[in-house]
């Protein structure tokens, strides 16, 4: 029994140390590493991104592949870059793309409210109205191009918004957002299926979607 958890605690230990040189240093030479440890404890983390905008072209890759895709995102702008091009253009069909962005209607101390507060401590030119606003551009923007899918879901939510999710049938990449920084700026993990973080990211979407409401509809095209 010693052995065992001598083992187990060895093999956190050096996920956790793998984890920590992945985010200073953010280079590919060390995925490899992450990926071991990840095997070793069934984590599924196959990568670390010192930024999250670094991570869009691997995401890209994803999308093309996928056969269904869930975005909980805390404002959406990654929505309506070229990342999400194809999926709007109509180049990718996946069976089905839920969305879930947080709901700007909601007043008496929302969530976006909280967030719109952390935010406004670190950047000086962000006002509390601002995030909503994003928010509801970026509504206003899937109301107008998702039509080309046929089995798009658009969903808002006021829950606690502390991360970032797109999932797809093959991995998650996933974004914890940080009370000093914006989402842009912090750290991303790659979780692959099956996996525990690809298993909880898909967790925290689900609970979300499941006390969600339907946000703006979608024009038919």
């Amino acid at each position: 029994m010693t052995a065992f958890l001598f083992g187990v605690l060895s093999s956190l230990a050096a996920s956790a140390i793998v984890l920590v040189l992945g985010l200073l240093r953010g280079s590919r030479p060390l995925w490899w590493l992450v990926a071991a440890c990840s095997w070793c404890t069934g984590t599924g983390l196959g990568r670390v991104y010192r930024h999250q905008s670094s991570a869009e072209q691997d995401i890209a890759r994803d999308l093309s592949r996928a056969r269904w895709i869930k975005v909980m995102a805390g404002r959406g702008n990654v929505l309506t870059r070229e990342v999400f091009s194809p999926l709007w253009s109509g180049e990718l069909s996946p069976e089905s793309v839920q969305v879930l962005l947080p709901d700007p209607g909601t007043r008496d101390d929302s969530w976006l409210d909280r967030r719109s507060r952390d935010v406004c401590r670190f950047d000086p030119g962000f006002t509390p109205e601002l995030l909503r606003r994003q928010v509801r551009t970026n509504m206003d923007y899937l109301a107008h191009v998702a039509g080309t899918q046929r089995n798009f879901a658009l969903r808002s939510f006021n829950l606690p918004n502390t991360c970032r999710v797109i999932a797809t049938d093959r991995a998650a990449y996933i974004t914890f957002y940080s009370n000093s920084a914006h989402g842009r700026n912090s750290p991303c993990l790659y979780a692959r299926a099956p996996g525990l973080l690809y298993s909880i990211a898909l967790q925290q979407f689900d609970a979300a979607w499941t006390d969600s409401s339907p946000a703006l509809p979608v024009p038919q095209p």
